[in-house]
């Protein structure tokens, strides 16, 4: 790019923008900004049997019994009230702790009950382990979150149905079964930039609220023909950095962000910490600023513990931003679907620079532009004043197909892809994409364009 381009220069010239800076540099408002306001926390604690129950039949890993028990129930919810008195969380329940007849499962079951009635917190299905696209036939999975919701209805009384399905990864067909079959309009469906870790890969998809396509879980749908009424939901809140990279590629951890098991376990606690807070701030602070809303989100499992760090968290979050509504999945969920009917005003922006933590260099600067019609990520050394280069272009008006057979691969990768995975996904300087390509990018954001001296 000509030395002219300012990565600031959006702020200004951008098509319909309304945008102003504070002092420092921080924008006051986006172009075409979200109709949904605010800052909004989801906390997810998930009680099950089996590490990963990928099949009610079918488990990988270690039995976990005895670190889901009652009193680590307990623990859990006491940790969340004391970070958070007011604040509602979500419980999923997988399939063998829904019906393991134990006295400790039976009183896990008792307990989830008596929080929906005396805290409002919202009690759910996990199906899968995550992993159920992964593991399980599309048949399969409906039939088993059609039962699984019904035990949960019985189990809480009332009534009871929950607003969202916890899933880790849920295929597109069963997101739409989901709304048209069970009147849930909420899906924990995919998990964001995940590649190499686990049991599934899923790496392309927009990291806030989209109503998924019919071609593709992660593809934003395009029109009416193909569009889900389900609000597709990430998992965890991820370090910008640290997430662009494959795995443990060069020995960092690319979940690394807000989840207690990457950032405190295995930084330590001051350093693990600051990190679980320098990641809150991207979207707490520029985030909003860009968005008008932010949201930051965590699914921790009642079984590794870390309840004082989700205490720390809380607080510490209540502390720095004190309007932020810590609320259930389903009721973000819904929130963000009152305001927002389709796709078409999309426009989610974020700037990182990196932490300093393990994968995050603190010399570098990453971009995200995520709309309806592409995904755009470019990264840049701002120590330097570098030109930034694209590590991601993904577009979604290309069509798009999941996986028929089981297999671990879920992702959407088409032009660029930040994992690095493929011989073309290399750093691109913009004017060295296609032509459409650009086309494609400057008539969106057209303060991305090169400028002539």
């Amino acid at each position: 790019m000509s030395s002219e381009w300012s990565r600031r220069r959006f702020l200004g010239g951008a098509v319909g923008a309304a945008a102003l800076a504070l002092g420092n540099g921080v924008p006051v408002l986006a172009e075409r900004p979200s109709p949904l306001r605010g800052r909004f926390l989801t906390h997810v604690s998930i009680v099950r049997v089996n590490q990963i129950e990928v099949r009610p039949d079918r488990s990988i890993g270690l039995d976990e019994a005895g670190d889901n028990s009652s009193d680590k129930i307990r623990s859990r919810r006491e940790a969340f009230a004391r970070g958070c008195p007011d604040g509602k969380m979500t419980w999923a329940i997988s399939w063998l702790a829904l019906n393991d007849s134990r006295a400790e499962y039976k009183e896990a079951r008792r307990l989830l009950a008596e929080y929906h009635a005396r805290y409002g917190d919202e009690i759910t299905f996990i199906p899968g382990g995550y992993f159920a696209p992964m593991f399980n036939t599309r048949d399969e999975i409906r039939k088993n979150i059609h039962a699984a919701l019904a035990m949960i209805s019985i189990m809480v009384g009332g009534g009871y149905r929950p607003q969202c399905l916890v899933a880790g990864y849920m295929d597109a067909e069963n997101q739409r079964l989901l709304a048209a079959d069970e009147g849930i309009h909420v899906c924990q469906g995919q998990i964001w930039s995940q590649h190499g870790i686990d049991n599934g890969d899923g790496d392309g998809g927009i990291c806030y609220p989209y109503y998924p396509s019919r071609e593709h879980y992660l593809k934003p749908a395009q029109g009416a023909a193909d569009f889900i009424d389900c609000v597709c939901l990430d998992g965890w809140t991820c370090d910008f950095l640290t997430a662009r990279r494959e795995g443990f590629q060069g020995g960092f951890n690319s979940r690394l962000g807000v989840g207690p098991i990457e950032s405190v376990g295995n930084l330590g606690k001051v350093v693990g910490r600051r990190e679980m807070m320098d990641t809150t701030a991207v979207h707490f602070d520029g985030g909003h600023a860009f968005n008008n809303f932010g949201w930051v989100t965590a699914i921790w499992e009642v079984s590794i513990g870390h309840d004082e760090d989700l205490t720390y968290w809380l607080q510490a979050v209540r502390d720095r931003w004190p309007d932020t509504q810590v609320i259930t999945e389903g009721a973000f969920g819904m929130e963000w679907r009152a305001h927002t009917p389709n796709n078409a005003a999309l426009n989610y922006r974020f700037d990182a620079k990196g932490t300093g933590a393990p994968g995050s260099e603190a010399n570098l600067e990453i971009e995200w532009f995520m709309n309806r019609e592409f995904r755009l990520a470019l990264l840049r050394d701002w120590t330097k004043d570098g030109e930034p280069v694209a590590i991601d272009f993904t577009r979604y008006d290309l069509k798009a197909e999941e996986p028929q057979g089981l297999q671990r691969e879920w992702s959407l990768m088409n032009v660029l892809n930040q994992k690095d995975l493929r011989p073309q996904d290399k750093p691109t300087p913009l004017q060295q994409l296609s032509a459409d390509d650009q086309r494609r990018i400057y008539k969106r954001y057209p303060q991305l364009k090169p400028r002539t001296v």
